[in-house]
């Protein structure tokens, strides 16, 4: 049997749009949305995005205000989605992104007006980022944050904030202190409390315009088991609307890269966006995740067209294109299915997974389970659009093997993708869902045979 693509969007772990809900001031870009509005109109948004100062998370030493995070976080959780997070200590509109406390007790730091440098009276506060004072106080809140959120099933991944203006790795607008010695500092501290959740930096670390592809900096990250994020993508109109895709070339075969684009009207102010471009980023990077950087239903009704072609690529989409069984096979005897099996997006499934037959009544009862854990659809290669390669193999399954309850009759067949048990764990761009993620291919009949007398 040939089995179609639907077109549509899928929402998986792993991939996805990210939106904005606090994009360093709290008023953008969830502030419009009421408590009961999570953007289920926006197809393909997997994650909410929560990027705020330190400062606002423990404005008195000690003193934590998680439900900042929290509170968005559980109405996207609530819907079965996922949330990542960033939390910065420098930021050019406020004094103190590093709580003033930090200073009052004894942290060095430097005064310093935006895109200026440092300034006697300038309005913004850097801590100095290898200070002994700012680096202890800073890991005795990222050990806070991590036994909150480290391995939290609920959260995709965390960046690493803590350096720089916006948390983006660089101080050349800011207090310039740009030095691979402190970066360095700020990855191990991240990596330090933070061994289970995926971590990223941002391409910005090894320079904000700085084309390439081997750079000291975000090779050590790589080599922590660091992921990448490029926060560039249409901030300038070509053929500057992006530097590092050759960067992402060492990550994207091992992790997830997430990128960002600028701030959408911004750019629609510099006569950067481009929807195509947009699509290409994705291709280019082979991005597993997008980011939703603005007004969200406004990105949404003046690209919807672009959306919607992300989605047919962005992060990964599993398809058995074909799948062969017999019509008619006896209880407890071993029958062939011929599995075709390619993967339609720019990313690997990097958590994996294993196809899954299952076979139910016509009351939805599950009658058999069979997973072939000799393949890990974790495996299956990208290619360029429409020229995803094939993967051809044969599985042997049993119905009913020393199983009396197993009837003969009709069943209906039923394909998924997900755990060695065989629950269902990833969505397929394929009709006929059973609600949990299972799809239906067609029928079988079980005969009772000698193996089932």
């Amino acid at each position: 049997m040939i089995t179609r693509d639907h077109g549509g969007a899928l929402v998986n772990p792993g991939m996805g749009w990210t939106m904005h809900y606090y994009s360093n001031q709290v008023a953008n870009y969830g502030s419009k949305l009421v408590p009961s509005d999570t953007l289920d109109d926006f197809p393909g948004l997997s994650t909410v995005y929560l990027r705020v100062p330190w400062a606002f998370l423990e404005p008195q030493r000690g003193r934590f205000n998680w439900a900042l995070l929290d509170t968005p976080a559980q109405r996207w959780i609530a819907r079965g989605r996922r949330v990542a997070m960033r939390i910065t200590c420098s930021e050019n509109w406020i004094a103190y992104a590093t709580p003033e406390w930090v200073r009052q007790a004894g942290a060095a730091g430097v005064p310093y007006e935006f895109g200026k440098g440092p300034q006697p009276d300038g309005r913004s506060w850097d801590p100095v980022f290898d200070d002994p004072v700012f680096l202890a106080e800073l890991d005795r809140f990222l050990a806070a944050l991590a036994r909150r959120y480290d391995g939290n099933p609920n959260v995709e991944f965390v960046d690493i904030g803590s350096f720089g203006l916006w948390g983006e790795g660089h101080t050349h607008m800011s207090s310039r202190q740009d030095r691979i010695d402190i970066q360095k500092k700020h990855v191990d501290l991240h990596v330090r409390h933070f061994r289970q959740t995926q971590l990223c930096i941002s391409d910005d670390f090894a320079g904000h315009d700085r084309p390439g592809r081997d750079f000291p900096i975000t090779d050590y990250a790589l080599s922590q088991g660091v992921t990448l994020r490029d926060d560039s993508i249409l901030v300038q109109p070509a053929p500057r609307c992006w530097f590092h895709a050759e960067m992402a070339e060492k990550f994207w075969p091992k992790m997830p890269v997430i990128i960002e684009h600028e701030h959408y009207a911004a750019s629609k102010r510099r006569n950067a966006w481009d929807g195509r471009l947009l699509e290409r980023s994705v291709e280019d990077y082979h991005a597993s995740f997008m980011s939703i950087h603005g007004w969200p239903r406004e990105l949404l009704e003046e690209n919807r067209d672009t959306i919607e072609r992300i989605n047919r690529r962005l992060g990964y989409r599993l398809q058995p294109t074909r799948v062969d069984w017999p019509g008619r096979v006896e209880i407890g005897r071993p029958f062939a299915v011929k599995w075709t099996w390619a993967n339609k997006g720019v990313a690997p499934c990097y958590g994996g997974g294993w196809p899954c037959l299952t076979l139910k009544d016509d009351r939805d009862g599950i009658v058999a389970v069979l997973v072939d854990e000799s393949r890990n659809v974790g495996d299956l290669q990208v290619g360029p659009p429409g020229a995803a390669p094939a993967a051809e193999w044969t599985s042997e399954f049993t119905a009913g093997h020393i199983a009396p309850v197993t009837n003969p009759g009709r069943c209906h067949v039923y394909v998924s993708v997900g755990a060695r048990d065989g629950t269902p764990i990833l969505a397929l761009p394929l009709g006929d869902e059973d609600g949990r993620r299972r799809y239906r291919l067609g029928s079988i009949d079980l005969a009772a045979g000698e193996a089932s007398a």
